[in-house]
């Protein structure tokens, strides 16, 4: 279907004069070339610092004949990862260019499964920093509905009868958070939504609703050997963390457009929702291959404490190669369990 939706564009440009197309027929053809080998496992990674020791690493072997395609502003790296074909893409930071940049893979690529990875902010205070962590479902933390002052859990939300909102995941109450007695806030609530999606296999237009986007079985059921492996613990020969890393599965991982380094709200958002990684890019991804119907797993290493620690600044500054480079670990180990 893929290939049949590039010779239509193709077709379209000659019909309708134009000088350029947005893919060009050059491009069409190469994609084409690319897509004959058969399907490929798509790795999407947020930062050039996450993909570079990826793109080191001697288990990748880049394809000395098409090394690469560009298509709107991303690279789509082509090669081989411990014998299985990948394209390899980098995101860029946020939501939306994850979004973007996994529908664009999904829509020109033949891909048969995504994995993910990248560094997270730790809010499990049963983890450590270093640890690599594999969890079971995404959600999207940053779409809300925030109530105006003076009305509380019990009144309907605007547009809530309507199916728009909801009240059934739960809300942040910034009353609970004054520095002194005050009862109020003038702030007052955020409401949690889930994502309107519109999965492949329904009827155009046809909006469903998911807030816990749940990851592949089959690749998080492989996840399980992973627990184990040795990971690096050592930024230099000086400086090494309390105690080994290791890899863990975890029932819950979130995603939203900020960067959180604040404890107050990771303690709100373990406590709430169970979760374990905190990113700006996974649940996009998950979300995008959820309706795709595109298996789909992400691996997280945890760089810091998301506010939660006792160092003066962000502890990422310090640990996130180490932690980009145990993902990387983490990531390679999977794809070798991976049938080719």
């Amino acid at each position: 279907m893929r290939l049949i939706f590039a010779w239509f564009v193709v077709g379209l440009c000659f019909l309708v004069n134009r000088g350029e197309c947005v893919i060009p027929k050059s491009l069409l053809e190469d994609i084409d070339s690319v897509n004959k080998v058969g399907s490929y496992i798509g790795v999407v990674v947020p930062n050039s610092f996450e993909i570079n020791p990826l793109l080191q690493s001697s288990s990748f072997v880049v394809n000395q004949k098409r090394p690469y395609l560009d298509v709107s502003g991303r690279r789509f790296r082509i090669g081989t990862l411990e014998n299985q074909r990948v394209i390899i893409v980098m995101t860029g930071l946020s939501m939306l260019n994850a979004g973007i940049t996994t529908q664009l893979l999904l829509s020109v690529f033949n891909v048969k499964g995504v994995l993910h990875f990248g560094i997270a902010g730790n809010a499990n205070t049963e983890l450590e920093i270093g640890d690599v962590v594999i969890p079971n479902f995404w959600a999207h933390t940053g779409l809300w509905s925030w109530q105006r002052y003076g009305q509380g859990p019990e009144d309907e939300l605007p547009l809530e009868s309507n199916g728009d909102y909801t009240r059934n995941i739960g809300y942040l109450k910034f009353a609970d958070y004054n520095n002194d007695t005050t009862t109020d806030n003038l702030l007052n609530n955020v409401w949690y939504q889930p994502e309107e999606v519109f999965p492949i296999e329904t009827t155009p237009e046809t909006r469903q609703h998911i807030f816990w986007v749940p990851v592949d079985e089959h690749y998080f059921t492989l996840s399980e050997k992973l627990e184990g492996m040795e990971l690096e613990e050592c930024i230099n020969a000086t400086s090494c963390l309390p105690r080994a890393p290791k890899v863990a599965r975890v029932e819950r991982g979130v995603s939203a457009n900020m960067f959180i380094d604040n404890g107050a709200y990771r303690t709100f958002l373990n406590s709430r929702f169970n979760v374990t990684p905190i990113d700006m890019e996974s649940a996009a991804v998950a979300l995008i291959c959820y309706q795709q119907k595109i298996p789909f797993l992400a691996i997280r290493a945890l760089s810091d404490l998301a506010g939660g620690g006792s160092a003066i600044s962000n502890e990422a500054s310090i640990f996130a190669p180490l932690a980009a480079q145990n993902a990387v670990a983490a990531l390679i180990k999977l794809v070798q369990l991976l049938p080719s």
